[in-house]
């Protein structure tokens, strides 16, 4: 119809209609700084046809069979979406963070660490002494009504304590206060002192805690006997000790009564060796190769390059009810390091020759989104009260002492003191044993958050302990080396079988191990993953990754274009609005007649549309615009 229409035309009409088909084709085969396309249905045939990924040519190449088309279509997506599932898995483990662990054996000169030793048994200090008489008289009375015992007690002067006058604030008052009792099982009902006799197996025994007002109790009660009377007994033998002013009182250091013989490297140790301090339960407490500046080392394993120490445990002047064990307690740990022998100590057993060989472990971990560990404890919410470095151990007991100093308005003795506070003595706070029990048991629960509060250290050292037991001295030997031991130093041992020890630490071998931490999923990782799963499913390269990032450049564009035409054409059909008035704004009038001109709409860039493949086909028209 075209070509019929052209032919009917005047010749100089036709020639300047082909003039401008000819300069319309050139315009469009005018390359532009910025090709945009003139419809969805070009772009993604265009994308298509040229992009390197593989299977997607088969979605264009076979459009006149639909259902090859639709089939490459599904199968094209389908593997799209599985390629990204695999994607969303290696993104997922590489969020988690996960770690390599590395095993390292090293050989060098090994620092010795710290080792300290306690008497285990608390000693009977001169500066509260009377006090502690005291008390041994009201347990000893105590026993006798609840167990019908009588204890001897070597110390005490019964006229003059019978005679004492007590005030209202003396220890009997506190003792009546928390006085120790039978009580049922079931019901926790104290047993009436004309009770005719029954089973004992029916009986806890316990002592009461109560509040300052006395209107609420707490009864800690024990299944054994022996394990109530030394926690009664400890309870008040606490305050006793937190009632001196001052702790030196209580530093009556006698390293050479307890300590017989002290050798390392086969060199004997002197008082520059070792530091002292003073354990409520385990008595005088001596720490060797704790002094940073001059550290003991080993340059071969075995049992003669270690510390070899002869001990004292016979027990002289000790307080009975509070320890009920006889030996000495020894604990390994770093340098810098409190030792907390109720955690990591162990009993050395008297006449036994105690030898304890070490392998020493380091572990390091990966801090950051790895872990949960810390540095140096600086990121911890809790205040270091230890003068040490930072421990998981050193980090929860200061989170309880500073819970108790918040709650009880005191510090619990067994700790250190925080600034500004004071230690619980019930002479000042009354009821510092009901409120101690209390936030024990929450402790212990995690009601205080102490355990998800303290973390684990980043770089920690252990050492794994095994030990091996002899009878020391033996029988043929025994004689000779007590009358030795007696010699020296006018040693005089009444129990020779229960009077000594021997303790021999050294390390097994001269490795070490190092456990260390690599991350297992590294960004490069990560990378060489995607690119595998995207090479799997679609064969392709990062260029072709390219090529589908400005496919949906190109499709962002092409809508904003395809918006922005929609908003102009809505703006030309809209009905004309009223005349303007005097104050209208004249610039906004100069705009008006471009905006009711759609063929004046221009774009910063040269916008140049590709040919659709329509006008890719062969035109009907001829030369002379004659029908063919």
């Amino acid at each position: 119809g075209e070509s019929v229409k052209m032919g009917k035309m005047p010749e100089g009409e036709k020639t300047r209609q082909c003039k401008q088909e000819e300069q319309q084709q050139k315009d469009e085969q005018q390359e532009g700084l910025i090709e945009f396309y003139s419809s969805y249905q070009e772009l993604f045939q265009f994308f298509c046809s040229n992009t390197t990924i593989h299977g997607a040519i088969r979605l264009v190449c076979s459009k006149k069979n639909k259902m090859k088309t639709a089939f490459w279509s599904v199968l094209f997506f389908l593997t799209f979406g599985l390629m990204y599932w695999q994607f969303g898995i290696l993104y997922r483990e590489y969020f988690s963070y996960p770690v390599n662990l590395n095993l390292n054996l090293n050989s060098d000169r090994l620092t010795f660490p710290a080792v300290t030793l306690c008497t285990l048994n608390p000693y009977r200090y001169s500066a509260i002494r009377k006090k502690l008489d005291e008390l041994d008289q009201i347990t000893h009375q105590t026993l006798l009504d609840l167990y019908d015992y009588n204890m001897s007690l070597a110390r005490s002067d019964w006229s003059t304590l019978s005679m004492r006058k007590r005030s209202s604030r003396s220890l009997l008052h506190h003792v009546r206060r928390h006085p120790l009792r039978r009580q049922k099982r079931d019901n926790l009902v104290n047993l009436p002192e004309n009770s005719p006799s029954v089973d004992k197996n029916d009986w806890k025994i316990g002592f009461v805690l109560c509040s300052e007002n006395n209107k609420d109790c707490f009864h800690q009660a024990y299944s054994s006997g022996v394990d109530a009377v030394r926690e009664w007994y400890s309870f008040h033998y606490i305050n006793i000790l937190a009632q001196m002013p001052d702790a030196k009182a209580l530093d009556e250091s006698d390293f050479e009564n307890f300590i017989y013989a002290c050798r390392f490297n086969e060199a004997t140790c002197d008082k520059a060796n070792y530091t002292h301090f003073h354990h409520p339960l385990y008595g005088n407490c001596y720490t060797f190769n704790d002094n940073s500046s001059s550290l003991w080392t080993s340059s071969l394993p075995g049992i003669s390059n270690g510390l070899s120490l002869v001990v004292r445990t016979e027990q002289n002047d000790f307080i009975p009810l509070l320890s009920t064990v006889t030996g000495a307690r020894v604990m390994v740990h770093d340098q810098n390091e409190p030792a907390f022998m109720d955690d990591g100590g162990f009993n050395v057993r008297p006449g036994i020759e105690t030898s304890i060989s070490m392998r020493k472990e380091m572990t390091v971990r990966l801090g950051g989104s790895y872990s949960d560990c810390t540095e140096d404890g600086s990121d911890v919410p809790v205040q270091n009260l230890y003068s040490s470095r930072y421990t998981e151990q050193v980090c929860i007991r200061s989170c309880f002492q500073l819970n108790m100093v918040e709650r009880c308005g005191c510090a619990y003795y067994f700790y250190p003191l925080p600034a500004g506070a004071e230690y619980c003595d019930y002479t000042k706070h009354v009821a510092w044993g009901y409120c101690y029990y209390k936030l024990l048991a929450e402790f212990k629960a995690d009601v205080l958050g102490c355990f998800h509060k303290c973390r684990k250290p980043c770089k920690m050292t252990q050492y794994q302990l095994s030990a091996g037991y002899s009878r020391w001295p033996s029988a043929v030997s025994e004689d000779w080396v007590f009358y030795m031991l007696s010699q020296q130093n006018k040693y005089n041992i009444t129990s020779k079988r229960n009077g000594v020890a021997k303790v021999n630490i050294f390390f097994e071998e001269w490795n070490y191990k190092t456990n260390g931490e690599s991350p297992a999923f590294t960004v490069v990782t990560l990378l060489s993953q995607l690119g595998n799963q995207w090479s799997l499913w679609f064969g392709s390269s990062v260029l072709s990754v390219m090529e589908l990032a400005e496919l949906i450049l190109d499709f962002i564009a092409i809508t904003f274009i395809l918006a922005l035409r929609w908003f102009r054409s809505r703006q030309q059909l809209s009905p004309p609005g009223p005349p303007p008035s005097s104050h209208d704004n004249t610039a906004f009038q100069d705009e008006v007649p471009g905006l009711s001109a759609p063929h004046r709409f221009t774009v910063e860039a040269v916008v140049t549309m590709l040919p659709s493949y329509n006008s890719l086909e062969p035109r009907g028209l001829s030369r002379d615009g004659e029908v063919g």
